[in-house]
């Protein structure tokens, strides 16, 4: 037997003696159990669902963009709120501070007790807000290009967007500060009461030295900003605004340079932020004076003007209304009364409209952050839902600042010790009161339109609204009616973005009951198509 096995083939299969096939047996026993007891405890039960296999710790969950479940329109504190405060905050207190400074300029223009200087003070302000409207679209355009580079790690693109938006940015601001220098007299005319024009020529020569350094500003702020950097700014904005503070009363009244000393002030800020964003950017190597000397190409030029062409006929509409009613308001009376009360009236308004500008800017960035967070349908109901959430806060803090705007309507008095100033400006405060409902949708929708790029509808809305405002001040013959053309000019904007959301923008889903006549007409036109 022992020789018989020694030369079988197959030796392991051959188990001998009954003694040796129990060992044979048992050893096949344990491996088997062995082999159950390595395996995972599911395969027992091949009919049941497999359990989810529990999170690795040693990685880190990735954000979405988008909330699970999806976010509804209704703000609830959720992570979209949270993100949507986490931006806001600091884009309101870098707006906020701005509209803090010119507040102060007109209190103490105010505290002269001359209601002519502050007409001529408001006249040449508008003016100059011109000038920032007119150079503000280089801004617009270079913040996503330096953050594009910025993101792809090519210093050398970031340094190359930014010295090019200086280089024009600069030439722009000495061409108008030349024709300004030039026109300034029957600017201010066409703009201003007559008898105001020795007070808002004043202003005008303090305010001139720093177009300059406004385009600087300009342009600095955006670099920082699409280099994700917010903080920077907000401190530049915040020391230079302070310096504007304590300027104006020392020029006003103890240099005794009136109304002029009011514009010095704003002059020496705007110098003092300039060479802070200067200094910053070269310090941190954001941009070479290779770069800001060298003249743009042909190319470059091409694409600005490409990207900024709607831009720019929705800021000259913008600020072709306001300059149609800073003329009409002035044209109202010769004693400089309704102007003064329309400068304060205005100034209230838009320390509320800044919170809302603030907003718009955050719908601009989250909107194309959800559209980019998946694909498909997916992106657009997720993007959709953001705006939708934005809107809706846009409705909560119109209320809202509408409500404290009316609670500071005793605050009038800051801003003028003339008794019939504060009376004129009593009902166009209310109005503007009520008003800011309706601006916290439309500033929003705005921004939601500006994130989804739809820059022809938004400048298309733009000059109808203006052409709306410039036919409805033919008639108006006070300083409430005025206002009343205010409503006007913010209705039609707020028609063009409630139908771009919910009818023909990119992100028009289920509209609301009042519109869908119109969107079933639209799928009708696409069906027949």
């Amino acid at each position: 037997g022992h020789r018989s096995a020694r030369h079988n083939p197959c030796p392991r299969h051959n188990p001998g003696p009954p003694h040796k096939l129990q060992v044979h047996m048992h050893r096949m026993r344990l491996h088997l159990l062995l082999v159950l007891a390595t395996q995972r405890s599911d395969c027992l039960r091949p009919r049941l669902p497999p359990r989810p296999s529990p999170p690795r710790r040693d990685r880190l969950p990735v954000p979405r963009l988008t909330s699970v479940p999806k976010p509804g329109a209704k703000p609830c504190g959720d992570d979209l709120d949270r993100r949507i405060a986490s931006l806001a905050g600091p884009a309101v207190l870098s707006f906020l501070i701005l509209p803090i400074a010119q507040a102060t300029d007109l209190f103490w223009v105010g505290r002269m007790g001359e209601a002519l200087a502050l007409a001529g003070q408001a006249a040449a302000s508008q003016l100059y807000s011109t000038l920032s409207f007119l150079t503000s679209t280089l801004p617009t355009i270079t913040v996503p290009r330096i953050a594009a580079a910025r993101a792809a790690g090519d210093d050398a693109a970031v340094q190359e967007a930014i010295g090019e938006a200086l280089a024009l940015s600069c030439a722009l601001a000495l061409v108008l500060g030349a024709v300004l220098w030039r026109f300034q007299r029957p600017a201010l005319l066409y703009l201003g009461n007559p008898n105001a024009l020795p007070w808002a020529l004043g202003y005008s020569a303090g305010r001139l030295p720093g177009v300059l350094a406004e385009a600087v500003g300009l342009i600095g702020y955006a670099a920082f900003r699409g280099a994700m950097d917010t903080v920077t700014p907000l401190k530049i904005t915040a020391a230079s605004s302070a310096a504007n503070v304590l300027l104006d009363p020392l020029l006003i009244f103890s240099a005794r340079l009136g109304v002029a000393g009011a514009g010095l002030a704003t002059s020496a800020s705007q110098w003092l932020a300039a060479a802070a964003y200067l200094s910053l950017l070269l310090r941190r190597k954001l941009v070479r004076w290779a770069t800001i000397l060298r003249l743009p190409s042909r190319a470059a030029l091409a694409r600005i003007a490409a990207a900024g062409g709607a831009v720019q006929v929705r800021s000259l509409a913008l600020n072709l209304a306001f300059l149609s009613i800073t003329r009409r308001v002035q044209s109202l009376d010769s004693s400089g009364v309704a102007a003064a009360a329309h400068a304060v009236t205005l100034q209230l308004w838009q320390i509320g409209g800044v919170v809302l500008f603030a907003l718009s800017t955050v719908a601009s960035i989250i909107v194309p952050a959800e559209l980019s967070s998946s694909k498909g349908a997916e992106a657009t109901a997720a993007a959709r839902a953001a705006a939708s959430r934005l809107l809706c806060w846009g409705v909560v803090l119109g209320a809202l600042l509408g409500a404290a705007q009316l609670a500071a309507l005793p605050l009038l008095g800051l801003f003028s010790t003339l008794p019939e100033v504060r009376r004129a400006a009593v009902a166009p405060s209310v109005l503007g009161a009520v008003l800011q409902l309706f601006n916290g949708v439309t500033f929003i929708g705005e921004g939601v339109m500006v994130g989804t790029q739809s820059f022809p509808a938004l400048a298309a809305g733009q000059v109808v609204a203006t052409a709306a405002l410039l036919a409805g001040l033919r008639r108006a013959h006070s300083l409430t009616a005025v206002w009343w053309c205010f409503w006007l000019f913010n209705g039609v904007r707020l028609a063009n973005v409630l139908c771009h959301h919910f009818v023909r923008g990119p992100l028009a889903g289920e509209p609301p009951h009042g519109l869908r006549w119109a969107a079933r007409r639209r799928g009708r036109r696409a069906g027949t198509s």
